[in-house]
């Protein structure tokens, strides 16, 4: 059975020090058995700190993204071995901003996906559409192709591993949110494309996350799709109320 995840991507922010005290709020306000499971993802340098801080709660440390070689002159990299030896067993893959200003495509995804897998760590993927996309009615097509390309070559087995994660590109850090419809839409549609793909235990097994724009105030209505099982949360992820907010608002 799927899990109710709430993950929060800090990107470029927060130094130790904030880290620390972001954590330390996070660590005395969520509840002692929250209905969703819960991750952070700070940047590379506070890693291993966080997940120091972390051990005995209920949150979970992710990293922000991973090379896929194990090792070698690939200078400012980090390999998913190197992640693990500082206790981190999540990686993101794929979000927008790293497909937008790194360059990253779906060959290059692919290949990171099994590294992660097969150092058995979680592969939290990321897709969506640009707003182009959507307003030529392609955001159909482009969801269809990120996740045969980047995704859909692994084992039905190494599903157990992969948590996936809907950015419609247009609503992440723009104050734009997908409308709950507009949400369990893409949702419903990927859960047929892992029926189709891996078999219908299997898509009933993935959760399948919603990122853009989340808030406190709107969570509730978009976490209540019956496909979309929690969010990937950016900007309201630096925030300790709002995030515990956010990982409140299942019934």
């Amino acid at each position: 059975m799927r899990k109710n995840i709430v993950a929060g991507n800090w990107k470029m922010n927060n130094d130790l020090a904030e880290t620390q005290e972001l954590l330390s709020h996070l660590k005395m306000q969520l509840v002692k058995e929250p209905k969703a499971d819960v991750y952070v993802a700070p940047s590379y340098i506070s890693l291993f700190s966080a997940f120091e801080s972390l051990k005995g709660t209920a949150i979970e440390v992710a990293a922000q993204n991973m090379h896929f070689a194990e090792k070698g002159a690939y200078t400012g990299e980090i390999s998913a071995k190197m992640l693990k030896s500082v206790g981190v067993k999540t990686v993101i893959l794929g979000h927008s901003e790293r497909r937008a200003y790194f360059n990253e495509t779906d060959e290059l995804l692919a290949k990171k996906v099994d590294a992660a897998l097969e150092n058995e760590m979680t592969v939290i993927f990321c897709f969506g559409e640009e707003l182009k996309d959507r307003k030529a009615d392609q955001h159909f097509e482009v969801v269809k192709n990120q996740l045969e390309n980047g995704l859909f070559h692994i084992s039905k087995d190494a599903c157990k591993n992969v948590i996936l994660a809907y950015e419609p590109v247009w609503a992440i850090g723009t104050g734009e949110t997908a409308s709950p419809e507009q949400a369990q839409e893409i949702h419903a549609y990927v859960r047929k494309m892992l029926t189709e793909k891996f078999g219908e235990t299997i898509a009933q097994d993935v959760s399948i996350l919603y990122g853009g724009s989340v808030k406190p105030d709107n969570a509730k209505d978009i976490f209540g799709k019956e496909d979309v099982d929690g969010g990937l949360i950016g900007g309201a992820s630096l925030n300790a109320v709002d995030f515990l907010a956010i990982v409140n608002s299942f019934e």
